[in-house]
């Protein structure tokens, strides 16, 4: 299962980290981690290279997987809207599949 768990600092999301494999098909052919890691990947790209917004990203293996983590800087209202745009989209498809994905605050 895929784990995303985002945070919020007065009342604001200002961190969130996607790790796991949604085990819904073979790698290669997962069309829920390829959602995923597409939605992460467009959102770490928007954040820091179209908006400049200041934000650490990361990539580590854990449990051979990996983890993204987005950390967004004291001041990034734009990566704040965006990062409200990925829980939204993650909603959705957790929605549609949710023995493979797994949204936490």
């Amino acid at each position: 299962m895929i784990h995303a768990v985002f945070r919020r600092q007065n009342g604001k999301l200002c961190e969130c980290s996607v790790q796991g494999h949604a085990d819904y098909a073979d790698a290669g052919q997962d069309v829920v981690c390829a959602a995923v890691s597409s939605a992460i990947q467009l959102t770490a790209n928007l954040i820091t290279e179209n908006f400049q917004e200041k934000a650490s990203v990361s990539v580590q293996e854990v449990q051979n997987h990996n983890q993204i983590r987005i950390s967004l800087g004291q001041d990034s209202p734009s990566g704040q809207i965006i990062l409200e745009g990925l829980l939204t989209h993650l909603q959705w498809i957790s929605e549609e599949y949710p023995d493979h994905l797994e949204i936490k605050f």
